[in-house]
Formats: structure tokens, sequence, C-alpha cells
């Protein structure tokens, strides 16, 4: 084995495991059973895992036998398999159930722990294509109402909650932005509290609402940490409750911890890349929730 293969045959042999304890082998009784759920789910972790395109993920396993036979894979599927694959295996209730797994091995390899100390939520956006930071800049110059106007009004957004100790992601809701960041809020605590019992969130100004306090505190038994300075500037102390305790004894070194989900948001997009290589909205969420799964699993 090289050691160029070596990392890519860890991460597929993992996805492999993964996807056996969380999907059924095949999608219907009646389907053509050349190849399995499981090896499907594995190859599109490997896609991510190496920056690749379904055409290119073909031409790579073609190249590689000794990565196919890691997963049990005998004949190489058709880039157009893998694609439908991705709409299939990545919908909602299967994509919760893979990345629900892999938290679970997490916890029972000693790697993570079921009752977490500090979570911490931030959202994150993604480019829409490969484009120079360069070429954006320059263009900006010579034209900057034109250009930023058909570059920035929208792009694919994420909202990301994970574990300050472990940096394993715990939640996530795949989105648009530009949008207010406490707009996915809601759903990725009560998304994490499914899969553990966690004692402090942390959170920037960005969600600052005494609505936030109540949800997690009242609905999910969460501490909160979020810096009560949203809104006009004011000497005044805030009406609700638990904005005016972040004022007056705001633990600022525990909340010191809260970069630990923009580390994760780098990790993202330093191994997988910062851009998504698909074009329509619900293409693009899919492959935000298994960039997710994937960091997990080579956090695995």
């Amino acid at each position: 084995m090289t050691q160029t293969t070596k990392f890519p045959r860890m991460v597929l042999a993992a996805a492999f495991k993964i996807a056996k304890q969380s999907l059924p082998e095949y999608a219907h009784r009646c389907s053509p059973r050349k190849f399995t759920q499981h090896q499907l789910f594995a190859c599109l972790v490997l896609q991510q895992f190496l920056k690749l395109d379904y055409r290119k993920l073909q031409a790579f396993l073609l190249d590689t036998p000794c990565l196919t036979a890691v997963i049990e894979l005998n004949t190489i599927p058709h880039f157009t398999t893998f694609q439908k694959a991705a709409s299939r295996l990545l919908k909602s209730s299967s994509a919760q159930r893979l990345l629900d797994k892999t938290i679970r091995t997490a916890i029972s390899a000693g790697m993570s722990r079921k009752q977490i100390k500090l979570a911490a939520i931030d959202g994150t956006g993604f480019e829409t294509r490969h484009i120079s930071a360069y070429f954006v800049k320059r263009r900006k110059r010579t034209c900057k109402t034109a250009y930023e106007t058909t570059t920035y009004t929208r792009y694919p957004s994420a909202g990301i909650i994970c574990d300050c100790a472990s940096h394993l992601i715990l939640s996530v809701i795949p989105g648009r932005g530009p949008n207010p960041d406490d707009k996915h809020y809601r759903k990725a605590v009560a998304q994490a509290a499914k899969r553990v019992k966690v004692g402090t969130i942390l959170a920037d100004a960005g969600y600052d609402s005494e609505g936030a306090h109540l949800f997690a505190r009242q609905e999910h038994g969460m501490r909160t940490i979020i810096p009560a300075t949203r809104g006009r500037p004011t000497n005044k102390l805030p009406k609700g409750y638990w904005r005016r305790r972040m004022t007056t004894r705001f633990n600022s070194e525990k909340y010191g911890q809260r970069w630990q989900v923009e580390t994760v948001n780098s990790m993202i997009k330093r191994m997988q890349g910062s851009a998504l290589r698909a074009r329509c909205y619900w293409s693009q969420c899919r492959e935000i929730v298994l960039r997710t799964i994937t960091h997990n699993i080579m956090i695995l």
C-alpha cells in the first residue's frame, strides 16, 4: 500500500462501515443489485475527500483496484450512477441516520462523549463556482456595482453545531444566504439535542435574543452564552432576564472556546474545498450535508 492510497483507503473503509450500519443494502427489492447502497455511499465520501467530480471519481476507481477491493466493488459504476445515488442517499432521513451513526461511532470509540460540556454554533457560506479570489478582487475594482450584484446576491450556506473538544459536527442545517444567523438556530439546536446531551452552547452576537436563550434552556436543558450586543448601542441594560445576565455576568473564559466552530468551518473548506460542484438548490443542500458527514468520517 502506498502513502497515496493509505488515507483514501482508511476513509473509504470507515464510510463503508458507517453505511452498512445505517442504510439497507438495496434501495428496492426489485433493484438490479449491481452495487449496494453501502458501496455507493463510500464512493461518494471518497469523492468529497479527494475533491473529484463524478467523471473523475469513475476514472480514479478504474485506476485503483486496491481501493475498490476494500468495499468489495467488482464493477465500477458509471458516473451517472453516482449522481443518482447522491440524490437518493442524501435525502434528509438517510443523511440524518448517517450523521447519527458517525457520532455514535465516535462515542463508542472514546473520541467523544454522550454528554458534551461545550458545543458551539455558527453559520458559514460556500462559493457556487470555482473562481479565483484575485479575479474577484480585480473585477471589483473595474465594475463594482454590476459585478457585486451578480456575485454576492445569493450563495449556499449552512448552520453548524460542533463539539468543541472533538470538532465533530453534531448538526447541520443547509440553506441559502445571506440570511440572519438565528434563522437556522432552533432547528440546529433541536437536531443536536437528539444526538447528545449538551451542557453549554456558545454562539456569537448574531444569535442574540431572549428567545434563543429560552429555547435552548427550557426546551433542551442547555446553558447558553451569547453576547448581548445585538441592536442599537445603549448604556441601558437589556430587558430580557437572560440577556441582562449576559451583560452583567458574561463568562468570557468559556466563551473564548467559540472559535472552535470557526476551526471546523475552516477544516471543511481547506480539506474539501470552499466551492460546491452542485448548481441547483437541493443538490447544493445535499452536497453540504455530505461534506459534514465526510468531515466526521475523516476524524474517525
